[in-house]
């Protein structure tokens, strides 16, 4: 398994990853066969809406969506945007299932989490992707939350590209 870690992959999207390296499952061919891109961004909201199902107060089945901007020392790398649907309620404690997805140049990334509000960091399992990341799996790791400080680390484990 190759540890890469690049500009873009650095640049890419939120802080999300549990700090080591992720071993595969398969063989020592398989594992040769991997890489580990590190990712480490800032995430600057571009867009978002509150939607709320008409009663007052936080409910079941509100949600959040947005988007952002992914920057690596100021310079915009990717891009991603999701939601988080308001999935359990208790006292002043919001559970919510969030859905992301975050583009760079070489492919996207996919991944999600339950994510009790205002709690920080946040790990999220990255579930899938596409291009250079179709067979990614890792986690990403977010700070401060919705907040001009946000930002993000990721560790993908990924076929390296052929």
């Amino acid at each position: 398994m190759k540890k890469r870690v690049s500009g873009i992959a650095l640049a890419a999207v939120g802080t999300l990853l549990v700090g080591g390296v992720l071993a595969g499952c398969g063989d020592e061919a398989d594992a040769a066969d991997e890489q580990v891109d590190i990712i480490e961004v800032t995430v600057d909201t571009d867009q978002y809406v509150s939607l709320d199902l008409g009663q007052p107060d936080p409910n079941v089945g509100d949600r959040y969506v947005y988007s952002g901007i992914l920057r690596e020392n100021g310079r915009e790398v990717g891009h991603g945007g999701g939601s988080c649907e308001f999935v359990r309620i208790v006292d002043d404690q919001t559970t919510m299932q969030c859905v992301l997805s975050a583009d760079f140049e070489h492919g996207s990334v996919t991944m999600q989490a339950l994510w009790v509000e205002g709690t920080s960091p946040l790990d999220m399992a990255i579930t899938g992707g596409t291009g250079a990341y179709r067979d990614a799996r890792g986690i990403f790791r977010f700070w401060d939350i919705a907040t001009p400080q946000e930002r993000a680390r990721g560790e993908i484990t990924h076929r390296t590209p052929e």
